[in-house]
């Protein structure tokens, strides 16, 4: 979605001499984030890594000597000096609640100083998402950020998961619009559309679960990008293929023309002038 809002402004705007890349001077060391500055604007718009928006310690990437753990009480501080400032925040976080990126949750998820044992994958994602409710209500002021919060994004895997010979190569068209949508993850969405209820800010809520489930033929599959040669793509179809990301041109664009229609009916900052 950044990447996509990232070629929009910049087929938008005349001078494309005036736009920037600021990923150093944004104080930005870890993956995934960068950030553009739009000079005749004034504006800059930035992707910030916190996939889980609680902590997580990681060794490689932030305090060395020390297990990988993931806080669910507390708020992904890095993250935070970000939110503070800003006009306008995006956030989306289901992508990686999966168990092998969590330790299946067996001595990963703790509060305060209790390591669970074994926590649930969906109960420890609510966990997550009450910390961040609890944050954005108390630290981010409603007059001056709007909070956008993107949905559950479908992916659309046969034949196995990502890592077990998972397939979807061959899908060409989209699913029938005729054809009945099937809710996939409905607890978690359950678990993400009660915390937008209950969190006392205006959020506006991108839900892109029903869009995404009738792309099958969006993903990158074996044309992610990564492998260098026709035969690595060959045997990327044979080992692993990308069927939850989306190409570009495509998918995330949508997304980006709801965001601004649902920025232009908020009414919020120069949108409502």
């Amino acid at each position: 979605m950044f990447e996509s809002l990232i070629c929009i402004f910049w087929n938008a705007v005349p001078d494309k001499t005036k736009v920037h890349g600021l990923s150093r001077r944004f104080g930005f060391k870890m993956r995934g984030d960068k950030a553009y500055k739009y000079e005749d604007y004034n504006y800059t718009v930035g992707f910030v890594w916190s996939p889980f928006l609680v902590y997580e310690t990681n060794p490689k990437n932030r305090r060395k000597n020390e297990p990988e753990r993931m806080r669910l009480d507390v708020i992904d501080q890095r993250a935070t000096s970000f939110y503070r400032d800003a006009d306008l925040v995006i956030f989306d976080s289901w992508h990686w609640w999966v168990t092998d990126k969590t330790k299946n949750g067996s001595n990963y998820f703790q509060e305060g100083n209790y390591l669970h044992p074994k926590l649930e994958m969906r109960e420890a994602y609510k966990k997550a998402l009450t910390t961040w409710r609890k944050w954005m209500d108390k630290n981010i002021d409603p007059n001056k950020t709007q909070v956008v919060f993107r949905g559950y994004s479908a992916s659309h895997f046969r034949g196995g998961k990502w890592n077990t010979g998972g397939k979807c190569s061959r899908e060409t068209e989209p699913i029938m619009s005729s054809e009945p949508y099937i809710v996939k993850n409905s607890p978690q969405v359950n678990i993400l559309e009660d915390t937008i209820r209950q969190i006392k800010m205006p959020v506006i809520y991108l839900n892109v679960s029903k869009l995404t489930y009738y792309r099958t033929d969006g993903h990158p599959s074996i044309y992610a990008k990564g492998w260098k040669t026709n035969e690595e793509r060959i045997a990327a179809a044979l080992n692993r293929e990308d069927c939850s990301h989306w190409c570009l041109p495509g998918i995330p664009d949508t997304w980006n023309e709801l965001l601004y229609i649902s920025l232009m009916m908020a009414g919020k900052g120069s949108f409502g002038r």
